[in-house]
């Protein structure tokens, strides 16, 4: 019976020490995970439409993610389908591309890399340089 009640007894502090450990590592995510940055920032816009045109939108903003900066320059206009994934960017300043027909998509780029997110979860950090260009697959 006694070794029946330390046996009870150590599953109760391993589950325990179970419970510690994933709440303790749960904090220690919130907080070192990446996030976006408030407050006032200096950002620019850039948009290459398919005929290479360039136009530049200087923001000083307090937004967290790219869509509400491009939402925030005045004269930057775009458009798209929503999914679950967020907005999915097929217009920019009334020039559409169209996958489907010739391979086209809008690329977006933060400070000269690829973004690893789409516009609605690209954090926005002081500084930042993201340029949205009209960009044609050439494996078609």
């Amino acid at each position: 019976m006694t070794e029946k009640k330390n046996s009870s007894k150590k599953i109760i502090v391993g589950m325990a020490v179970l419970v510690v450990l994933v709440a303790a590592f749960a904090i220690i995510f919130s907080v070192f995970r990446a996030k976006p940055v408030e407050g006032s920032k200096s950002i620019t816009i850039e948009v290459v439409d398919k005929e290479q045109k360039s136009s530049v939108y200087d923001l000083k903003t307090d937004v967290e993610y790219l869509r509400e900066a491009m939402e925030e320059a005045e004269g930057l206009e775009f458009s798209g389908t929503e999914s679950e994934y967020g907005l999915m960017v097929e217009t920019v300043n009334g020039i559409t591309a169209d996958y489907n027909v010739d391979g086209a998509y809008w690329a977006f780029f933060v400070n000269g890399d690829y973004c690893n997110y789409g516009i609605d979860t690209q954090p926005v950090t002081d500084g930042d340089a993201f340029k949205i260009v009209y960009t044609v697959n050439s494996e078609e």
